[in-house]
């Protein structure tokens, strides 16, 4: 999965809170932000900082692999398919 956007970012953050069944104000809590922040990156917000959006990943256990070869179509088990996460975030928006 190519991550092109700060949307793509908060669709995955966002879709996993939702798995994990947390609120918004739970996981700013777990991170020691406030729900606001949650809110804009999972919205996409562009100046998101990126020391918190990687503490939302970690709490929320997402794994991100930054692949160099892309010719691989071997997916490790138990990884997210962030591809299918986007592609269901981008048709449920109004």
């Amino acid at each position: 999965m190519l991550v092109r956007a700060s949307t793509d970012i908060g669709a995955v953050i966002r879709d996993r809170r939702k798995q994990l069944r947390l609120n918004q104000a739970a996981l700013a809590k777990k991170i020691g932000i406030s729900r606001q922040w949650v809110i804009d990156v999972e919205r996409g917000h562009p100046r998101a900082e990126l020391a918190l959006v990687l503490r939302a990943i970690s709490a929320l256990n997402i794994q991100l692999d930054a692949r160099t070869d892309t010719t691989s179509q071997v997916k490790p088990a138990g990884l997210i398919d962030i591809d299918a996460i986007i592609a269901n975030a981008r048709k449920t928006r109004p």
